[in-house]
């Protein structure tokens, strides 16, 4: 049986870069948020996300240039969440929750290979819809949940 695909996600400046699968059972979902905690992370009115198991990601480069940034009071759920950006250009390479222990949540736009962004990593899910913006018509094929619940 062939391994499961993997991939690498780079930062901007390319310092950071992680390995990390784009299937099987260590890639958990692909969904897109629009809460307000993502329109402000991100800088932008949605964030598109993909979770995989903490055991599967592996820092190619540049943990040490990781920085962690941790608070509660914007999260909708209330959960602690632990912001992990490159310390050079900024760029947010994952998440992780207390709500979701053993789980990174990922960005799909650091994933170096862009056919994978239509392919194996198009969003399943689309979470908080009742927080998107009006001109944003969602993620077409995608599953609609008024709420955050990535179950």
């Amino acid at each position: 049986m062939a391994s499961p695909e993997r991939s690498t996600a780079t930062c901007f400046c390319g310092t950071v870069q992680l390995e990390l699968p784009v299937e099987g059972e260590d890639m958990v979902n692909s969904f897109v948020c629009n809460c307000n905690d993502c329109r402000k992370i991100t800088a932008s009115m949605f964030a598109s996300n993909f979770i995989v198991k903490d055991s599967a990601l592996k820092h190619v480069k540049g943990q040490d240039k990781l920085t962690e940034y941790s608070q509660s009071k914007t999260i909708a759920s209330g959960n602690n969440m632990t912001n992990y950006f490159c310390s050079v250009c900024g760029t947010l390479m994952y998440r992780r929750s207390s709500g979701f222990p053993g789980m990174s949540i990922t960005r799909i736009g650091t994933v170096d290979d862009l056919k994978l962004h239509e392919t194996k990593l198009k969003p399943k899910l689309e979470v908080f819809t009742k927080d998107r913006v009006s001109w944003f018509p969602g993620v077409q094929s995608a599953e609609q949940r008024q709420d955050g619940d990535l179950s």
